[in-house]
Order: C-alpha cells, then sequence, then structure tokens
C-alpha cells in the first residue's frame, strides 16, 4: 500500500479551488524581490516583527508595523488600494499570518510572504539594517547560487 495514496488525492475540482485558493492569500520571497525590484506602486510590504527585530534586519523597502500597532497606524502608512504582503520571521512563526488578519480586518487586500524573513535572506536578497544594505550568500538548500531564478 501506498504511504502517499493512503488518503487518496482531492477531486479535480477541490484540488483547484484548493491551490488557487493558496495563491490568492500567499506570495513568495522571489515574487516579492522581483516586485521590489521593478518598483510596482501597487505593493506595500509590511514587517509585522518587534522593534528590535526590525533593527537586526529587514527587507529593504518594508514597512515597519508591528501587529500590535496595525488597527492604529496602518491609515497612515498603507496608501488606499494598496495590496499589503506581510512577513514575520519565517516558516515556524505565524506572525505574518496575524499581520494578514487585521489588515483584512481593515479592508485591505493582503497576502502572506511565506518563508518570511529567514527565506529572504537564504535567497540572497538584500537586507537593511542601521549599518546599510548587504546580501547574504544564497543557501543553496532554498535557491540557485547562480542567481538565475528557479523559474518556478
Amino acid at each position: 500500500m501506498s504511504a502517499v495514496t493512503a488518503v487518496p488525492p482531492a477531486a479535480n475540482a477541490a484540488a483547484l479551488a484548493h491551490f488557487a485558493g493558496r495563491l490568492a492569500f500567499e506570495t513568495d520571497v522571489s515574487d516579492v524581490a522581483a516586485d521590489l525590484a521593478a518598483a510596482v506602486p501597487s505593493i506595500v510590504v509590511v514587517d509585522s516583527r518587534s522593534r528590535e527585530s526590525w533593527e537586526q534586519g529587514h527587507i529593504q523597502g518594508a514597512v515597519h508595523l508591528p501587529t500590535a500597532e496595525i488597527a492604529a497606524r496602518a491609515a497612515e502608512v498603507i496608501p488606499a488600494g494598496a495590496t499589503v504582503v506581510t512577513y514575520c520571521w519565517g516558516p515556524g512563526c505565524n506572525g505574518a499570518t496575524r499581520a494578514a488578519l487585521e489588515m483584512a480586518k481593515l479592508g485591505h487586500p493582503v497576502k502572506e510572504m511565506i518563508g518570511g524573513f529567514e527565506y529572504w535572506a537564504r535567497e540572497g536578497f538584500p537586507v537593511e539594517t542601521a549599518s546599510g544594505v548587504a546580501r547574504r550568500p544564497v543557501d543553496a538548500l532554498t535557491a540557485p547560487v547562480t542567481g538565475i531564478a528557479c523559474a518556478c
């Protein structure tokens, strides 16, 4: 007996709804990096972590808006109609999900960046600190070390 098919795959209609739904709620670090590099004006990237975490390093061009401050401050930092992309530490953290929920409560179109800051840094995208902007070497377990996109 197959461990993979012990529970049969979903029917096609259910699979279509599920996977399309996931893409409606999530984006990944490569897509966010591409939009930031292209200066797409309708995207606002929100770092929902603490001040200490932000200062340790954050996505260049992101807005620092801790989840607890979203209700009070979102109107001053999120342009009307912008799509918000939330991130927190990484896959083991649900902070970006909590921040996305708060943005949705305010009526903002929102997506969660899967992988969070961890995968942003591990894939070699620019990280900003008080010292400036730097890039870490690409982790070969997360992205092609050649710098060429995985084309997924």
